[in-house]
């Protein structure tokens, strides 16, 4: 998971990997959009090669390059889980603000904020 975090933090990287998704797409295609040489997209979908995002398969003299979509399930798995941690102490916070705010009744001096 770090690796495809990692991998998915440069832009140029993220631009390739939503190509590949559409469909396979050889390296030579896959550079033409971006004002980088051949040897730089090479390198950036060895990155992706690497977080197992991308497979490469040679045909002849060509490399076509296909999306792998197990890292980015693990990845958003996280995440989920994550958020539902989060999600469920940031509720259970609000409560209690809100329990303790409707205990301590009205402030004197203060006027009462519509909720």
């Amino acid at each position: 998971m770090d690796r495809a975090l990692a991998a998915l933090a440069h832009p140029t990287r993220r631009a390739i990997l939503q190509r590949v998704m559409r469909h396979e797409t050889c390296v030579t295609a896959l550079a033409q959009p971006f004002a980088i040489s051949l040897n730089a997209v090479s390198k950036h979908i060895r990155i992706l090669e690497q977080a197992q995002l991308v497979r490469r398969r040679r045909v002849w003299r060509e490399h076509l390059v296909s999306f792998n979509p197990q890292p980015l399930k693990e990845v958003a798995a996280w995440i989920d889980k994550t958020r539902a941690f989060w999600s469920a102490r940031l509720d259970a916070l609000d409560e209690l603000l809100k329990a303790e705010d409707a205990a301590a009744g009205p402030q004197p001096g203060k006027k009462g904020k519509p909720q």
